[in-house]
C-alpha cells in the first residue's frame, strides 16, 4: 500500500555544522555534518556528511573538504544543492517509485536577507523539492522545544547553533522581536584554537578544538579544574607535541564568545514589550542548539538576566523537530512567510 502514499513532506534543518532531515510521520531520520569533500581537479564530489567529516585535515592535495554553509547562510550554492540532494535522497530511500516530489520546510536564520533566503529556496528546489518554504530558526526551535507559540503569551528561545545564535521572543504564531548574531559554536572552536596557538605555540585542528570544548569547555567560573592532554604541531620545531590544558584556561578562551551571546539575549529583552517580558519572567528562557550543551552557559545567562533559564530536552534536534512539526501548518507558512526581519539589500 506504500504506493498510494504519494508524497512525503520533509523538514530540513540546514545548519552550518550539521544538517538534519525530519520525515513527516517518522521523525528525524538523517543527522550528518554539513561537510562535502570535493576533487579540485575534476570538480566531482567525493563524499558528503560523516564520511567527508572524517577526511578533515587528512586529505591528499587534490581533495578539499569544504563546509558550504557559513554563518547559517549559503557560501557555496552548487555544493549546498548537491549536499541537500544527497540528504533528501537518503531520507526518502524507502519511498515508492511513484512518489511525488516532497514539499520541504527549510530553516533559515531570522536575520537573513531576501537574497540569502532566495538562495536557500532555490537550492532546496534544485535538490528535488516540489515547493520550499522558509521558517526562521528560532521559531522552529520554539516549536521543537514544545513552547506555546500559537498562544497569546510570550516565549523566549535562544538557539545557539554552529554559525549563528538566534534569540527571539514569540507570541501568537509570529516573531515579536529577534536578533541573529554570527557568533556561535564555530567561534568557540576558533577561540580555543587561537588561545592554544597564542599561549603554547601549538597548532590544533577543528576536530581537536571541538573535542576540547565538549570534554572540558565551560562558561563563566570553573569550580572543578579538569585537565586534558591535547596533541598538535609545535610551531617552533614543526614536530608533533602533547600539552596539558585546564578547564579554567578553556573558560578564559571562550569568555568573549559567551559574552557576545549573553549581550544578544539582554538586548532582545530590552526590545520586548512589557506584557511579554512579564510572561518570560514567569516561564523563563529556553536554550536549544548544540552550543547550549556548553557546561554552565544556562547559569551564566540566568545570572546576567535574573531570569530562570532551561535547556530543552533534545537541544541538537529541537530545530529539526520544530521544522517537521510545522509541516502541519504548511498553509500558514504559504501565506505568512515566517522569516521575521527583511533587511534591505546592500
Amino acid at each position: 500500500m506504500g504506493i498510494f502514499n504519494l508524497s512525503q513532506d520533509l523538514g530540513i534543518d540546514l545548519g552550518t555544522a550539521n544538517t538534519l532531515v525530519f520525515v513527516k510521520g517518522k521523525g528525524v531520520v538523517v543527522r550528518e555534518p554539513s561537510v562535502v569533500a570535493k576533487n579540485i581537479q575534476t570538480g566531482d564530489v567525493e563524499a558528503v556528511g560523516n564520511s567527508a567529516r572524517n577526511m578533515i585535515g587528512r586529505t591528499p592535495g587534490n581533495i578539499t573538504v569544504i563546509r558550504p554553509m557559513k554563518d547559517g547562510v549559503i557560501a557555496d550554492y552548487d555544493t549546498t544543492a548537491v549536499m541537500m540532494k544527497y540528504y533528501i535522497k537518503k531520507a526518502m530511500k524507502n519511498r515508492s517509485y511513484f512518489a511525488k516530489k516532497p514539499n520541504v520546510m527549510v530553516c533559515v536564520p531570522s536575520g537573513i536577507t531576501m537574497v540569502e533566503e532566495r538562495a536557500v529556496i532555490d537550492a532546496t528546489k534544485q535538490a528535488g523539492a516540489k515547493e520550499a518554504y522558509p521558517i526562521s530558526e528560532p521559531f522552529a526551535a520554539a516549536i521543537g522545544a514544545g513552547l506555546p507559540v500559537w498562544e497569546p503569551t510570550g516565549s523566549m528561545i535562544v538557539d545557539i547553533g554552529g554559525g549563528t545564535t538566534e534569540v527571539a521572543v514569540i507570541s501568537l504564531g509570529g516573531v515579536v522581536t529577534s536578533q541573529s548574531i554570527r557568533v556561535a559554536g564555530d567561534d568557540m572552536d576558533e577561540a580555543i584554537i587561537s588561545y592554544i596557538k597564542k599561549n603554547y605555540n601549538l597548532l590544533i585542528g577543528e576536530r581537536s578544538a571541538e573535542s576540547i570544548k565538549m570534554d572540558i569547555g565551560t562558561a563563566g567560573e570553573v569550580s572543578n579544574d579538569e585537565e586534558m592532554d591535547i596533541r598538535g604541531r609545535d610551531m617552533l620545531t614543526g614536530l608533533p607535541k602533547t600539552i596539558t590544558i585546564t578547564a579554567k584556561e578553556i573558560a578564559q578562551s571562550l569568555e568573549d564568545t559567551v559574552t557576545a551571546i549573553v549581550e544578544s539575549v539582554k538586548s532582545t529583552l530590552e526590545k520586548t514589550p512589557p506584557e511579554l517580558a512579564a510572561d518570560i519572567m514567569d516561564r523563563g528562557i529556553v536554550l536549544s542548539g548544540g552550543g547550549s550543551l556548553l557546561r554552565n552557559i544556562d547559569q551564566v545567562i540566568s545570572d546576567e538576566t535574573k531570569m530562570p533559564v532551561f535547556v530543552t530536552e533534545d537541544p541538537l534536534e529541537s530545530v529539526a523537530i520544530g521544522t517537521g512539526k510545522s509541516l502541519e501548518y504548511i498553509q500558514h507558512f504559504r501565506s505568512h512567510p515566517n522569516v521575521s526581519s527583511r533587511p534591505t539589500i546592500d
